[in-house]
């Protein structure tokens, strides 16, 4: 990738109505992932929990973190994603994710300010929707790594991994997609709940 294909743009693109309209899709399009995607994932770990409560008569703690619950997370995320990227595809190119959105900056796809304007939107977006999720849980507690005995260190190495691999992904099929059409919808679909 030549640097000469990343362009700064100028400041009226940020009040460019396509661009205002592109930043409210990738609001809308993070609201619904992180709310769905996380949502149900609080949603199956409470589930497993009073499930086991009524048939075993005690209380226990990390459903989410069971092999089911984690597997229902990533298809829950996967099909969050797909539902996402969908609904600003057309309008935003439906990244959804900052570091989607940066790599489509160095690859010369958006220009730095859009990319600001985007990285607002999906900030605020997952903000919004942690909101409502504690609004409407009555502020139900989520579950981190710690329960897992995964270190900080050892998270921080699979979240660069993970989104390396999401942002290769999209490139791969969505940026690129017409040089390499023949990749199965079903190896995009699996790379995401895997990458969850």
């Amino acid at each position: 990738m030549p640097i000469r294909n990343i362009a700064v743009g100028n400041t009226q693109e940020v009040y460019h109505p396509g661009a205002l309209k592109a930043a409210l899709a990738e609001f809308i399009s993070t609201l619904i992932f992180v709310f769905a995607g996380q949502g149900s994932g609080m949603a199956f770990s409470e589930f497993l929990l009073l499930l086991l409560d009524a048939h075993t008569g005690c209380k226990l703690s990390g459903g989410g973190s069971s092999p089911a619950g984690l597997i229902s997370a990533a298809i829950a995320h996967a099909f969050a994603l797909f539902v996402a990227v969908s609904v600003g595809a057309n309008i935003s190119g439906g990244h959804v994710n900052p570091a989607v959105t940066f790599g489509a900056f160095l690859g010369g796809n958006i220009t730095l300010f859009r990319g600001i304007l985007y990285w607002i939107a999906q900030l605020l977006g997952s903000t919004v929707a942690c909101f409502l999720l504690r609004f409407s849980t009555g502020g139900l507690p989520t579950g981190t790594f710690g329960l897992t005995g995964v270190s900080v260190w050892e998270a921080v190495v699979l979240e660069i991994v993970m989104t390396f691999g999401l942002v290769y992904t999209v490139y791969a099929t969505a940026v690129y997609g017409p040089i390499i059409s023949e990749i199965p919808n079903l190896l995009k679909f699996s790379f995401n709940v895997i990458s969850d």
